[in-house]
């Protein structure tokens, strides 16, 4: 695979303040052979001024807003590049980025997918990720059952292994990417570049993950889908542990709060997992 073309798409929601730098660190990787996307869900800030600021350097796409699933499967569907990556409008990436993940995939051919570490920023001071946060390389869709393990800023994969897929799920409002990586990781080993090639900055007002409430309420969706596809008995056992634990918790959550209805339904959820659990042959595993 000589000198692949990478598409990079972009997706971004009035995000006119942070889009500049992120649009520049794509600019600025040190492999060349890159084809960027700006995908505009439906801004009503200054962001169009701001990509038209970079010409002729990058494509952009606007349209009205749908969501970031919709956007990034909308950008990778105009791009045509071997090997695709994404990068959140709020993050950055280091210069050897790219060119560290394309020489992966040169020097080992059967790797279909790869992730970098990272730094983060939050409110503007670097902090060290927890340790539940740590970076794995392989198989890891167990680690990747309690929270998402993989930043959409940090992968790269292989056309081919997009396509099958099928991208990302639009009709999820949060939690899209937690639902994309078990449908992959749970197919197909992924490789860890140890160093923090990207930089995500957090704490502000409008990141998803902060400004979207019930997120396990999604991962519970996402988990549930898991159940209707082809899973071996350890990887069913481990997702109705994990839809039990995070059932609970939204039921415990929402009976604290006195929302009796969404604690029964959730409660009643928890119950017919434990169920099926039971008719696996399994017992509760032990994840945090």
């Amino acid at each position: 695979m000589a000198s692949p073309l990478v598409s990079v798409i972009i997706p971004t929601f009035n995000r006119a303040d942070w889009l500049a730098e992120s649009i520049g660190s794509v600019l600025g990787q040190t492999y060349p052979h890159i084809e960027l996307i700006v995908v505009d869900d439906g801004s009503t800030d200054h962001t169009r001024d701001v990509v038209q600021a970079f010409g002729a350097a990058l494509t952009y796409m606007h349209g009205i807003n749908r969501g970031v699933s919709a956007a990034r499967n909308r950008g990778v569907a105009a791009s045509q590049g071997t090997l695709v990556a994404f990068l959140d409008s709020d993050d950055v990436w280091q210069p050897g980025k790219v060119a560290a993940q394309v020489a992966l995939f040169q020097q080992q051919p059967g790797v279909e997918v790869c992730y970098t570490d990272e730094i983060w920023i939050r409110h503007g001071v670097r902090v060290n990720p927890k340790q539940i946060h740590q970076k794995h390389t392989g198989w890891l869709f167990e680690p990747s059952l309690p929270r998402c393990m993989i930043s959409p800023s940090s992968i790269m994969l292989r056309r081919a292994l997009w396509n099958r897929l099928g991208g990302f799920d639009e009709r999820l409002p949060a939690c899209e990417d937690y639902d994309l990586w078990l449908r992959m990781t749970v197919r197909v080993p992924v490789t860890l570049i140890p160093e923090p090639l990207i930089v995500k900055r957090g704490g502000h007002a409008d990141q998803l993950s902060r400004s979207t409430p019930l997120l396990n309420q999604y991962r519970i969706t996402a988990l549930d889908k898991l159940l209707r596809t082809a899973l071996t008995m350890p990887q069913r056992r481990a997702v109705l542990s994990m839809l039990i634990r995070k059932c609970s918790i939204v039921a415990q959550g929402a009976a604290k709060r006195q929302h009796t209805d969404r604690a029964a339904v959730y409660s009643a959820k928890a119950q017919q997992y434990r169920c099926h659990l039971a008719g696996v042959g399994g017992t509760l595993v032990d994840m945090a």
